[in-house]
């Protein structure tokens, strides 16, 4: 399940793109400005918004290490900026002054792509912030590009529906026509796929466009047997020009938004859809995975971005989710132990966990015994708190190895509802949970926290006829 969890909203004009690093959320405009908040709590830092670009910025995204944000705009500009302090460390000017579309750094954040409107691709020197090579494709703006997992293909999409492949030092290796309508966006897996012989990688790449399709693509090359892109599949989950696409940092989910106001998230294995969400009031225009952790961005010509979490689920239900689950919470970090607390509202115990180095492992084996003397917390209503919250994760472990379809548990007491009803935020609930829920004056969603705009609740009758087919076929 995937839940929104924040909106902001804070710029004057359309959100044109969004980047994450491993700690903060970028956003740029139409309104010129690029802003940045931070992933513990959304709170916007006290530098932003960052202001250069002189018109529209059309395309932000950080270095891999994170530490360097850039941007580029129709003002004909690139501009590199500290992420810790936003002060701008250099501006690069696109030869021919041509309005800057998108931009985006290799692997080992030696090099800048920036690609404009007048065709033209650039490869900056991120250290020196000087111009190393050059390149034009031969119809259409460029308006998309993305560097293989690698670092040794560089692949960039034109208005004009062509994707063009370059190795690393700009050499021009495939054009072929894509998408009949322009290309929009592409995208490569950051992970490679199995197979092939050794010393050939092969890898994913996603382009979509304004014949409102997302193509899939192998892309394989190596210095001895060279370069092939092949076609395998295409998305038609939208109804209109689709804008933008991401992979999730493991490559089982790949996202997309489209002028049909939708974001469509799919599992890249089966290729199927997971979830439609339906939030954005105009064009979707961009979005983005955070690396490493489930949370995903979703920008849009309504001037907001939702930021959205998968419930620690993860896409494919078939298999051994239970395990994938419990994997997936052990393998939490210190920092994702401290978000995952502030979402249960416990944001006083931050410190206290930070200080004892609680991880996802050391978190599973908490105990009443522990959280008192190991971790010194005295409020016998927080100690309850922090092992009901517990609690619910391995609840969720067992209605998984159980089988239970994750949308069939109701999100209150994490049990297979009964009277499903659909609450005004969108999200369904057993229904006696959800009363006794507003009946204690609780006027915020289960869900995303945010007010409910309405204490209507609506009977979920294709849930509830759903739940009874699974529970004659389930049930002995």
């Amino acid at each position: 399940m995937v839940k929104l969890i924040h909106t902001l909203a804070h710029h004057g004009d359309d959100v044109s793109c969004c980047a994450f690093s491993s700690s903060l959320l970028a956003t740029c405009s139409l309104d010129k400005t690029i802003r940045l908040y931070s992933l513990s709590d959304f709170a916007e830092l006290p530098h932003s918004p960052l202001k250069f670009h002189t018109y529209a910025v059309h395309c932000c995204c950080f270095s891999p290490s994170g530490h360097i944000l850039a941007s580029c705009s129709t003002d004909g500009t690139t501009v590199l900026w500290s992420a810790h302090s936003g002060q701008p460390l250099t501006v690069m000017e696109q030869p021919g002054g041509s309005p800057v579309r998108v931009c985006c750094f290799s692997p080992d954040s030696t090099y800048l792509a920036s690609g404009a409107a007048d065709g033209s691709v650039v490869l900056w020197n991120a250290q020196s912030y000087k111009l190393y090579r050059c390149g034009t494709v031969k119809d259409g703006s460029l308006v998309a590009c993305a560097f293989s997992p690698e670092g040794s293909l560089l692949v960039t999409g034109s208005s004009s529906g062509d994707i063009t492949v370059w190795d690393d030092r700009m050499r021009f290796l495939h054009t072929e026509k894509a998408h009949d309508l322009g290309i929009t966006c592409c995208a490569f897996s950051p992970q490679p796929l199995s197979g092939g012989e050794q010393g050939l990688q092969f890898y994913r790449l996603a382009s979509c466009g304004q014949d409102c399709e997302i193509k899939l693509w192998v892309v394989s090359f190596t210095h001895v047997l060279g370069f092939e892109l092949k076609y395998k599949s295409t998305l038609r989950g939208h109804c209109a020009p689709v804008l933008a696409c991401a992979f999730s940092h493991d490559g089982q989910m790949l996202v997309s938004g489209s002028v049909d106001k939708s974001v469509i998230i799919y599992d890249t294995g089966t290729q199927s859809v997971l979830h439609t969400l339906t939030q954005h009031t105009r064009y979707v225009t961009t979005c983005a995975f955070a690396p490493n952790t489930l949370l995903l961005a979703t920008g849009s010509m309504d001037k907001t971005v939702n930021i959205w979490q998968f419930d620690l689920e993860t896409p494919c239900q078939a298999g051994s989710m239970n395990d994938q689950l419990k994997q997936l919470i052990e393998d939490w970090s210190e920092e994702d132990v401290s978000t995952w607390l502030r979402a249960q509202g416990l944001e006083d115990l931050v410190g206290i966990f930070q200080m004892n180095n609680i991880d996802g492992k050391e978190l599973l084996h908490l105990t009443k015994e522990s959280l008192a003397g190991d971790l010194k917390i005295e409020s016998l209503g927080l100690r309850s708190k922090v092992l009901r919250s517990i609690e619910d994760l391995r609840t969720r472990v067992d209605s998984l190895s159980s089988g239970i379809p994750d949308e069939f548990i109701c999100p209150i007491t994490r049990e297979l509802m009964k009277d499903p009803v659909i609450a005004s935020d969108g999200y369904s609930y057993e229904r006696e949970a959800m009363e006794n829920w507003i009946h204690k004056k609780k006027r915020t969603s289960p869900m995303t926290n945010l007010v409910l705009p309405s204490l209507i609740l609506t009977p979920n009758r294709t849930l509830k006829m759903a739940i009874n087919r699974w529970l004659e076929t389930h049930q002995k």
